[in-house]
Formats: C-alpha cells, sequence, structure tokens
C-alpha cells in the first residue's frame, strides 16, 4: 500500500485522538510507517467489541444491585481485569477475591481490605460499596 492510500476512516470512535503505525510504500519505492487513526472493517469489529464489554459491565452492575454479587465484581468488569490480575496487584490471594466476589463476605472485609480495592481500582472505600451512583 502506498503511503497515501493508508487508511484514515476515524468513525469518531476516538476522535481522531489514538493513531496506530502503519506500513507503507513511500514515493521512493521504500518501506515507511504512516499514521493511521484506522478504517471502517476494524472501526465496525472495535465498535462490536466494545459493545460486548460495555454489556459485561452493565450485566455485572445488575447483578450487584440485585445481590447476586458484591460491588468488586462490577470493577474488575469495568476494569477489564480479571480475579487473577486483581489478586496480583493486591497480594490478596487469588481464592479470597473469588470469595470477595460474594456479596456476604464482602460485607465483611476489614477495612484494610477495602483500601487494597479501593487503591487498585481509584475509587474511595465508599465508592467501592456503593455502585448505584456508578
Amino acid at each position: 500500500m502506498k503511503a497515501k492510500e493508508v487508511p484514515q476512516d476515524d468513525a469518531n470512535m476516538l476522535d481522531g485522538k489514538l493513531k496506530e503505525p502503519c506500513y507503507a510504500v513511500n514515493e521512493k519505492g521504500e518501506y515507511t510507517t504512516v499514521q493511521s487513526v484506522g478504517w471502517e472493517s476494524k472501526n465496525v469489529v472495535m465498535q462490536q467489541a466494545w459493545e460486548n464489554i460495555n454489556e459485561k459491565v452493565e450485566k455485572a452492575k445488575q447483578d450487584v444491585l440485585s445481590g447476586k454479587r458484591s460491588p468488586l465484581a462490577f470493577y474488575i468488569e469495568k476494569n477489564l481485569m480479571t480475579t487473577k490480575l486483581v489478586s496480583q496487584y493486591t497480594g490478596i490471594s487469588r481464592l479470597c477475591v473469588y470469595f470477595h466476589l460474594k456479596p456476604n463476605r464482602f460485607a465483611k472485609l476489614k477495612p484494610s481490605v477495602l483500601q487494597k480495592y479501593a487503591d487498585l481500582f481509584e475509587v474511595s472505600i465508599e465508592e467501592l460499596k456503593n455502585i448505584s451512583a456508578e
């Protein structure tokens, strides 16, 4: 592909803020990198992926509000994390993180444990406990 032919179909997904380098051939026939904001097919796939993520976050929120899961589940989904990642970042065992997804266990957590989760997700303990405003 020639440098002038590199797609620039932003589709307003990121307002042109994120550009990725693509290899193209310049006027001299040499390979060079050209910044691209994307192209239609890639933007469609990205939009579908974000819709899927947003659905998972909304389901996690509904599970929390209905009492099926603790607020920790919402923050894990919202931050695109797993229990393994949360465990690694907080130093809390993965099994404990899993148990903390249960509302009755989460309600009994010590302030020091809640603070580790709050620090990880960059929220206050109160925000961590109450997601209704999210």
